[in-house]
């Protein structure tokens, strides 16, 4: 009786022995509604149906919407280490910048060089370009001095000399943007 009720229980849960053995018990009588031991290479459509893996079909279709999507993420992953320098050029100007502007606050002139800029504490250290992987490329824009007006003492770095009152990447090239680097 126990083996009966076992061989229902997998029926209904969709758990088949893998062949039937000769020490089965149960064997439905013809007409009791009951069905008998699954006899080895025997199945129906249905059960063959649930049985088999994917068809080629269905491989296909998904290979098919895979190349779609890497079709579209690839020149969007292509672009990104160089977004990625362009954000780190835009962000090392703006700190140097920064830094020029703080200067010019406190001492009430720009500063002679961006090396002075360090000395002085307002910078760790000159950034690297990113486009360039250099320090010396970029490009100190002098303020305009008029000489006749005779400027106060304070208007201009020790020496006398004009101060750097802008910054510019001395990198070539355009950006993804279309706009030089040099304009920046």
């Amino acid at each position: 009786m126990q083996e009966i009720d076992r061989q229902l229980r997998r029926r209904r849960t969709g758990v088949r022995p893998r062949s039937a053995s000769p020490d089965d018990s149960f064997s439905g009588a013809p007409g009791s509604g009951m069905p008998g031991p699954r006899v080895a290479g025997t199945s129906s459509p249905e059960e063959r149906r649930r049985e088999g893996g994917f068809t080629l079909l269905e491989l296909i279709i998904v290979v098919a919407v895979i190349g779609i999507l890497a079709t579209i993420a690839l020149p969007r992953m292509i672009d990104t280490p160089r977004r990625a320098s362009e954000a780190t050029l835009k962000m090392n100007l703006r700190t140097m910048r920064d830094a020029i502007d703080q200067h010019y606050a406190d001492k009430g002139h720009y500063p002679a060089s961006l090396e002075a800029l360090v000395d002085e504490g307002y910078l760790r250290e000159v950034p690297l370009d990113p486009v360039t992987k250099s320090q010396e490329t970029w490009i100190p824009v002098y303020e305009e001095v008029d000489y006749e007006d005779q400027p106060a003492e304070t208007d201009l770095p020790e020496g006398g000399q004009p101060g750097i009152w802008d910054v510019k990447s001395g990198a070539e090239g355009v950006s993804l943007d279309g706009e030089p680097y040099s304009e920046w």
